[in-house]
């Protein structure tokens, strides 16, 4: 298929959807952009593919980490040099992209390139694998990127409609969103908001302390300040993003961690 090219107060770009997926889950991500933006789209592969199992693929990551031995990739069918934007996918692994994108970072050029990261995780880690790639890729520029939950990738295709027209990489018009609130106290009922969306993760992700809201077309949003114990069991403070929908008895989704 041929790229896109989109259209720009400057030129026309070309894009490809550059992606690594395990389990699918960033693969469905790649596919929506693709038939979104009418991209050009390419799967990176492991030569040693990892098993989709949550606890083999820990293992095998972290023996990878600590050897500082990166996972070979087979080569790429498309020519980097050809595009000017890449959509750059990943699920996120201890806090970061996927070892087989460090593989790919550090064997090809990027040079010059837009770079949009997207991501799948359990809780977050869209801006921390942002600002990995920045370090890896300090001659490439790094935009602002789009993240999902594995838990709610259905809700994936409205989001990027929304992500890609607010930036521009493809037209329509989308109503812009109002801005939280400022943080207040959390009340009784907003700390029960909070636990139903975040009470049956399978980690504890903490107590919450402030809350900021803001309504819209679908439902509200509410921004938490919650404090918690990292790894090592000192305090931490995290920001928890949850939504909820405005149809009648919409349970509260927690979309996102950052921590």
């Amino acid at each position: 298929m041929a790229a896109m090219a989109l259209v720009t107060a400057a030129t026309a770009q070309k894009i490809l959807v550059l992606y690594f997926s395990e389990t699918g889950t960033t693969k469905a991500v790649a596919e929506e952009l693709q038939r979104q933006l009418g991209a050009d789209i390419e799967a990176v592969e492991a030569v040693v593919p990892y098993t989709g199992n949550f606890q083999e693929t820990i293992e095998r990551s972290r023996r990878e980490r600590e050897s500082g031995e990166l996972p070979a990739i087979k080569p790429l069918k498309s020519q980097i040099a050809d595009y000017d934007v890449v959509f750059l996918g990943y699920p996120i692994w201890f806090g970061t992209y996927a070892l087989p994108i460090a593989t790919l970072v550090k064997e090809q050029d990027f040079a010059g390139k837009t770079i949009v990261p997207f991501c799948t995780f359990g809780s977050g880690g869209l801006n921390t694998s942002t600002d990995a790639l920045r370090t890896a890729l300090p001659k490439a520029k790094i935009q602002l990127g789009y993240g999902v939950r594995t838990a709610r990738v259905a809700a994936a295709p409205k989001e990027l409609d929304r992500f890609l027209i607010e930036n521009g990489y493809k037209r329509g018009k989308v109503k812009k969103l109002p801005k939280y609130s400022a943080q207040k106290p959390v009340t009784d009922k907003e700390r029960a908001i909070f636990d139903a969306a975040c009470s049956n993760y399978q980690f504890p992700l903490g107590t919450p302390q402030t809350v900021g809201k803001r309504r819209t077309p679908d439902g509200t949003d509410y921004k938490f300040t919650v404090k918690g114990r990292g790894m090592n069991g000192a305090e931490t403070t995290s920001t928890i993003y949850v939504t909820v929908g405005k149809e009648p008895g919409a349970k509260p989704e927690f979309t996102e961690v950052v921590r």
